[in-house]
């Protein structure tokens, strides 16, 4: 019996401004959108936050299971770098609003970009252990963008939404080689959250810590995994995505190591990387749901017609680092493409620059705690969906936030 990926589903929200012009009105050098290799990037609304971002995202996944697997769903956990309260957890509300059942372990874990894959990993160990027959974990990456002015030429990549995975016995969208990974892990202060309305960044720092890891967790697979070859081992790459033009020097310099020529790279890049990056490359770093964004586009527009194993690349600033594999087919890849995603990314609404810096005030606030507060979801309708409920953020009463679904 494998354990893995049953479903796999991105939300990244309503609204997306084209990085170009992005660049035009931060005054940034057009020269460097090459190397970004970004399109679009995902922009959060004032009643879209953490919660709602992550319900949303895993909402399909449950509504398609019968009641019978929905009672199964015993661990629910949101990886995050934007709690909302520093004791209770986002997943308290995601449990609530996705309605199952009370007999589910529920919290939260950080480790920057890392903690949806640690998360993954020790849920499909306890699945695998055989002590709960039949289970399954919910694991959902949900995050918010904080970045302003302030962040430079991080501001274009960063990204808005989460990934939910749902993990089970019947891995149809991955079955993981459990065992099989490589770790690499240790202190540095490469990027932080110091407050609620800010982030701080180290960009070389953490590109080369990035990179670093990368070497070091996939030789630790190799000791781990007899036989185990960059070039001949994963028909297909998925890889942790700040933004596409770093994935594209982290695969160079791992096939450079595996004694492949340039043109062998960036021929290898073509094939087995770039599906990956379609996503990304349209919503930003998703942080720890950045590689299952990449999964994600990796299964709906690579041609996959017969069973490959996949390698995939996790990495979290501070720093905490994994390379790990599995096999997908092309069950995965339907029923990845049922869920829309690349559709859904296609109708959010466009926003120039004098919109995006509106918006840009009250995002800021998104996780700053205040007792009371009301957000005005009306004036927003026209960005709502009309053919779907979707989760909103309407007010906060006595520091305890409500939601409701419009």
């Amino acid at each position: 019996m494998g354990y893995g990926i049953e479903a796999l589903n991105v939300y990244a929200g309503l609204a997306q401004i084209p990085v170009p012009e992005l660049f035009a009105g931060r005054g940034l050098d057009p020269e460097r959108l090459a190397n970004l290799a970004m399109h679009q990037r995902s922009i959060g609304l004032p009643f879209e936050d953490p919660v709602t971002n992550a319900v949303n995202a895993a909402k399909p996944l449950v509504d398609a299971l019968d009641q019978a697997d929905r009672d199964a769903v015993e661990l629910v956990v949101t990886s995050t770098e934007s709690g909302l309260d520093l004791s209770k957890s986002v997943a308290s509300y995601v449990h609530e609003y996705l309605g199952l059942g009370r007999g589910c372990r529920v919290f939260e874990a950080k480790q920057a970009c890392y903690a949806a894959t640690g998360v993954l990993q020790l849920a499909a160990g306890y699945l695998a252990s055989g002590l709960s027959p039949g289970a399954k974990a919910l694991v959902v990456a949900t995050d918010v963008a904080l970045v302003d002015e302030r962040a430079g030429y991080a501001e274009p990549a960063t990204g808005h939404g989460a990934a939910a995975v749902l993990l089970g016995d019947r891995p149809t969208v991955l079955e993981l080689d459990l065992g099989a990974f490589g770790l690499h892990s240790y202190e540095t202060l490469d990027s932080a959250r110091p407050t609620p309305e800010f982030d701080i960044a180290d960009v070389d720092r953490s590109l080369f810590a990035y990179l670093d890891c990368l070497t070091h967790s996939f030789a630790d697979y190799r000791l781990r995994v007899e036989d185990a070859d960059l070039r001949t081992t994963f028909g297909l790459l998925a890889m942790h995505t700040p933004f596409s033009g770093l994935v594209r020097a982290a695969h160079r310099k791992l096939m450079r190591e595996a004694g492949a020529s340039a043109r062998q790279a960036d021929e290898d890049f073509d094939r087995r990387v770039q599906p990956s990056l379609e996503f990304p490359a349209r919503v930003g770093n998703l942080c720890s749901g950045s590689v299952y964004l990449a999964l994600a586009s990796l299964l709906s527009t690579a041609a996959i017609d017969e069973d490959v194993r996949i390698g995939l690349y996790s990495y979290g600033s501070g720093c905490s680092a994994e390379f790990f594999s599995g096999v997908a087919g092309p069950d995965s890849a339907r029923a990845v493409r049922a869920m829309d995603i690349g559709g859904q990314l296609s109708r959010r609404r466009e926003l120039t620059f004098g919109d995006y810096a509106g918006l840009l005030p009250e995002n800021l606030r998104t996780l700053v705690p205040v007792e009371n507060r009301t957000v005005d979801v009306d004036a927003y309708e026209t960005y709502l969906p009309k053919d779907r409920a979707l989760l909103v953020h309407t007010r906060t009463k006595d520091y305890h936030r409500m939601y409701e679904w419009r």
